[in-house]
């Protein structure tokens, strides 16, 4: 994100992310729910969308998608 110019939006991320991932790196399903951590994803990228082009619309699917996707539904 650094390299594209993004760093300062992410400023807070792991803040609002912090005891998503255990120190293994795997997700803490014990200490948040998937979907309001995707959730919390989301509303991150439409923070980002919202600033770099002005409508957090481009960030829409974003949580519908993954969560189709681990679903185990690929359309």
């Amino acid at each position: 994100m650094g390299q594209l110019g993004w760093g300062g939006h992410f400023g807070g991320l792991a803040a609002r992310l912090d005891g998503a991932f255990g120190a293994d790196g795997a997700f803490a399903h014990d200490r948040l729910r998937f979907v309001d951590f995707v959730d919390d994803v989301e509303e991150l990228l439409e923070d980002v969308a919202r600033r770099e082009r002005g409508d957090e619309e481009a960030a829409d699917g974003f949580e519908e998608y993954v969560l189709r996707h681990y679903a185990g539904d690929s359309g």
